[in-house]
């Protein structure tokens, strides 16, 4: 047989072997879904469902005290938030783990925690059945999840599984390494869709880079009428006071309705109902002159009073109108809430990996809302960004600025080619 006749028949038998590797390689983007399928009715228990919203609202009002140093306008959602670092938390194991627990306020063991977020997601998900939207189209609470892994880096199965059970996010595959940029925009363009474009350019240039191996991501859309609009026709200019004494002119929306409402020592709190009665906005005004007092005491319990206070009252009820988005990168935030070992090189993340190579590198969050005479559009997304404990270490300083000694040599066989000297390199 000749030599030209052997060759085909082996590349006739190489061939489809070398393409089938290469299918099986995933693309960018690829999910990689687990072989769990997710949860859809999860055995939670109703002490266990009381644990996960307690520890959540403690977690939200925790958070806004650590927030409401920012200046002006706030808006973000902790449940988001909650979200993608519960999925993190996921793979978090022994002190680090411990922190985000007491941090997060997660009251639930790993694996009670995670199929409670569970139960809760797909509680939300039946919200709204035959409701309007603020745009008139019907009602929307959308919360999605996704995790995006580097091409080739290799992430335990039971980890994965946990993900899929209960937040229903397949690995996606990017390249970060070499396609740093493409990836970053992959991942917004993601959280745009999610949102209907309320949410746009999530991950800053800069927090993925070539160390980046995981991000986890949450995105929460919400598009709902109010139980009572508001008519347009009575909505007018009016003054709106500040802290600093001055006062702006607004659009204020007026209207006379039977409202949640319930009053106490320096404030007033009415709720109003969004179409479909399954979810209210609750307003809390502090007496002019107690915001400042009012803000610093706010925390889960007195909210949860205050609500519980709530009675059916005839309101007239004048408000703004308003419209704005906020955004956050919550590294030094929740560090100093009590987990900064997860963002340090001492993190322990080796339930994703197998090895404690990972740590947070940042945590980013952006969200919108506007409310107007129909309702309200709201729109919020978490980014996790888990990068390689590689931190190079500062540089060694070398400053050749005295006689010295150097050599030329074959670096494989290791023969000196050259020595030299130099004692004065100007002359």
């Amino acid at each position: 047989m000749n030599k030209g006749l052997i060759v085909a028949l082996v590349l006739a038998l190489l061939l489809p072997l070398i393409a089938s590797i290469q299918m099986a390689q995933p693309a960018a983007g690829e999910v990689l879904e687990s072989d769990k399928e997710r949860i859809t009715s999860p055995d939670v228990s109703t002490s266990e469902q009381a644990l996960l919203v307690e520890g959540n609202s403690a977690f939200a009002f925790e958070l806004y005290q650590a927030l409401r140093e920012e200046r002006g306008n706030l808006f973000y959602s902790p449940y988001s938030i909650s979200l993608a670092l519960a999925m993190t938390y996921a793979g978090g194991r022994g002190e680090t783990a411990q922190q985000m627990a007491d941090t997060l306020q997660f009251l639930l063991e790993q694996d009670r925690l995670h199929p409670a977020f569970n139960w809760l997601d797909a509680e939300l998900m039946r919200r709204g059945e035959g409701a309007a939207g603020k745009d008139g189209e019907g009602f929307r609470l959308n919360i999605v999840n996704a995790i995006w892994g580097q091409k080739d880096y290799e992430f335990l199965s039971d980890f994965l599984d946990v993900l899929a059970e209960n937040y229903g996010a397949g690995l996606r595959i990017l390249d970060f390494i070499t396609e740093t940029e493409k990836s970053r925009l992959t991942i917004n363009d993601w959280v745009s869709d999610q949102t209907e474009g309320r949410i746009e350019d999530l991950i800053p240039q800069g927090a993925i880079d070539a160390l980046t191996r995981l991000v986890l991501t949450n995105a929460i859309y919400f598009n709902a009428a109010w139980g009572y609009p508001f008519d347009e026709d009575m909505t007018a200019d009016g003054p709106f006071y500040l802290l600093d004494g001055g006062q702006v002119a607004v659009p204020m929306m007026k209207q006379t309705e039977s409202f949640g409402y319930t009053e106490g020592e320096g404030y007033q709190a009415v709720e109003l109902l969004y179409d479909g009665g399954e979810l209210s906005m609750v307003i809390l005004l502090p007496e002019a002159g107690n915001f400042e007092a009012f803000e610093e005491g706010l925390q889960a319990h007195h909210v949860d009073a205050i609500i519980n206070d709530l009675q059916l009252t005839e309101v007239a009820l004048t408000m703004p109108q308003f419209e704005f988005e906020s955004e956050f990168s919550l590294k030094d935030t929740l560090a100093g809430m009590g987990m900064p070992i997860a963002f340090s090189s001492s993190a322990d993340f080796s339930g994703m990996t197998g090895k404690p190579e990972l740590f947070i590198s940042a945590v980013v969050h952006k969200a919108f809302v506007a409310v107007d005479e129909a309702g309200t559009e709201a729109a919020a997304a978490t980014a996790v960004i888990m990068a390689l404990n590689a931190v190079p270490p500062p540089p060694v300083e070398v400053t050749i600025d005295r006689p010295f000694i150097f050599l030329i040599r074959d670096i494989e066989t290791g023969a000196i080619l050259f020595v030299g000297r130099v004692m004065n390199p100007s002359v």
